[in-house]
């Protein structure tokens, strides 16, 4: 494997401070890249596009649960039916995520704690009882017990290359730099994010992260 240096991953990186973001996460990428078989320029390009939206270019760890009452009705209009519902858990993180997290995702019911003890952590946010217990038990990281740790930047980084290997997407990559390239890197981006949340970004992530790496003209 080929490391990225902070250089490169600075060229990736907008706004203020890139040095000094790409000087802090620089290491812990490579490690977890290096894990998580993220081996080849393609695959490196791809997940990075995919990082640096989901973590704000490496500025976010943590899932923001802090909504105001007409937010969570779009949000989360199952959970939320009423404004005099929403308004009990708008601004309020920790009892939000206890209650649209609870007994989802191996989690305990609303009571137990569950849903803010493991919220979205992490580069690509880790959710869920069961996906932290299946990274603690494949990467030998100990999330179920200590879930802080994806806020590190080692725990941070290897959780979100656990979680793209967890799910194929290293030899999805593989296929991306062919005539069919753009429709691979959407499929990856939705296996991601769900959805097509930030698509255009990610693509314009994808395009300049396969520059720096050399994969495509700058």
């Amino acid at each position: 494997m080929k490391e990225l240096t902070p250089q490169q991953l600075g060229l990736m990186l907008t706004g203020h401070e890139t040095a000094l973001r790409a000087a802090h996460w620089t290491a812990a990428l490579n490690a977890a890249m290096r894990a998580s078989a993220i081996d080849s320029a393609a695959r490196q390009a791809a997940f990075l596009a995919q990082v640096l939206v989901e973590s704000d270019e490496l500025r976010r760890r943590e899932e923001a649960l802090s909504y105001s009452a007409a937010r969570l009705r779009q949000v989360w209009p199952r959970h939320f039916s009423s404004d005099q519902e929403a308004l009990r858990y708008a601004h309020r993180p920790r009892a939000l995520a206890n209650r649209v997290y609870g007994a989802r995702m191996g989690n305990r019911g609303e009571a137990s704690g569950d849903g803010w003890r493991y919220r979205g952590r992490g580069l690509i946010q880790l959710t869920g009882r069961d996906n932290y217990a299946r990274l603690a038990s494949s990467a030998g990281i100990d999330a179920l017990a200590n879930p802080d740790l994806l806020l590190l930047p080692d725990g941070a980084a290897r959780s979100a290359a656990w979680f793209w290997a967890s799910k194929g997407l290293n030899a999805l990559a593989d296929h991306d730099a062919g005539a069919d390239g753009d429709a691979v890197f959407t499929r990856i981006s939705r296996m991601v994010n769900g959805g097509d949340t930030g698509l255009a970004q990610r693509r314009l992530r994808w395009k300049r992260a396969r520059q720096v790496l050399g994969l495509a003209p700058a």
